[in-house]
């Protein structure tokens, strides 16, 4: 089990649950623009929020942010240690740095001297992007092994000054790179380990490498918060982290909703139903649904039993649908009508006592 980490009342680590972190894009001296995007970050379920901070307009801006927001807030900082000290002076709860472009050791001395009396984590970040120049000589190239020793000797220059509270972060664009960086990582430190695939592209490209790269990890209970990062709002970001926690076991769906794939004996327009049926959950947990599973299947093969087994189910046939609630058959209607049922349906039927209001 990894060491605990308090980011501003998330913990990271230990047997917490895995949280999901986000960036966001705005000019973080524009105060206003970048509260109002963290506000959409936070109605969205992000749980910690990373701001660049470039210059001291950034930093001393970070002090009305941070009295503005909800959630913890972490200063990104490269190249300037002084930005870090000035981030710390604002209020922020954890700051991202990489000692290696830092500037002296002075510098990470100073940070850590302040990090330590104001007890704030500090998230060392390495990248693929940039990995100190005698480790790409030793390696030839940008190697997992390479990023993994990054990552440990920024580590112990921490600990050198009597520091570890500590996130160890180390991302690469290669999927497999970045999987095997984590777990080389993984089985040499008790650091808690944020985890994601940098640089992953546009949300059609970078789902697909987010999924592979941060599910991978996650099915072998690697990782303790994430980011999935993409080249969009970052709103998408956190719906998305929220959506892969659920698939690979790590949060429960409030409302789940299977539906099969389709094939030849599929005689209803499925896609339409399953896809009317999900854009309409947010309309069930405003009426009060949680908790429930829905499956939309197309025919008699697996339809029937996979039907039954959920909350609320169709199994179709030609042009209509056969009800089940609570894994008995209720009804059957026209197709054109099935998925204003099974909302509506959804909505009445109290799982607990297998009955309608």
């Amino acid at each position: 089990m990894k060491r605990k980490v308090n980011c501003g009342g998330v913990i990271i680590g230990g047997d917490a649950p895995v949280s999901i972190q986000s960036m966001t894009n705005t000019n973080t001296a524009d105060v206003k623009a970048t509260v109002e995007q963290i506000r959409r970050l936070e109605d969205a379920g992000c749980q910690i929020i990373r701001l660049a901070v470039p210059d001291l307009e950034a930093a001393y801006a970070l002090k009305q942010i941070k009295a503005a927001a909800h959630v913890p807030i972490v200063a990104d900082i490269h190249f300037d240690y002084r930005l870090a000290l000035e981030s710390m002076r604002s209020g922020v709860d954890k700051i991202r740095i990489n000692p290696g472009n830092i500037g002296s050791e002075d510098g990470v001395r100073q940070i850590v001297q302040m990090a330590k009396e104001r007890h704030i984590p500090i998230r060392v970040g390495v990248n693929s992007g940039s990995l100190e120049k005698d480790i790409l000589a030793e390696y030839g190239r940008v190697t997992a092994e390479g990023l993994a020793e990054s990552a440990i000797r920024n580590a112990e220059l921490l600990e050198k000054h009597g520091f570890e509270d500590i996130v160890l972060s180390l991302k690469s664009s290669d999927v497999r790179m970045n999987y095997e960086a984590y777990k080389i990582v993984d089985s040499r430190t008790d650091y808690p380990l944020h985890i994601g695939v940098t640089e992953a592209g546009t949300p059609s490209r970078g789902r697909i490498k987010s999924a592979a790269g941060i599910g991978g990890l996650l099915l072998e209970g690697i990782g303790d918060t994430m980011r999935v990062s993409l080249t969009a709002d970052p709103v998408e970001e956190v719906v998305f982290a929220g959506q892969l926690l659920e698939a690979v076991g790590l949060r429960h769906e409030d409302i789940e909703i299977v539906s099969c794939p389709t094939c030849g004996r599929t005689e209803v327009d499925l896609e339409a139903i399953a896809s009317g049926i999900e854009r309409r959950t947010e309309e069930l947990r405003q009426r009060g649904v949680s908790d429930m599973k829905i499956a939309v299947m197309g025919c008699a093969v697996n339809g029937p039993g996979e039907a039954k087994g959920a909350d609320i189910g169709v199994a179709c046939g030609k042009g209509k649908g056969v009800i089940f609630a609570g894994g008995e058959i209720v009804k059957t209607v026209k197709e054109e009508d099935i998925a204003d049922e099974l909302i509506k349906m959804a909505v009445e039927y109290d799982k607990n006592s297998r009955r309608f209001d």
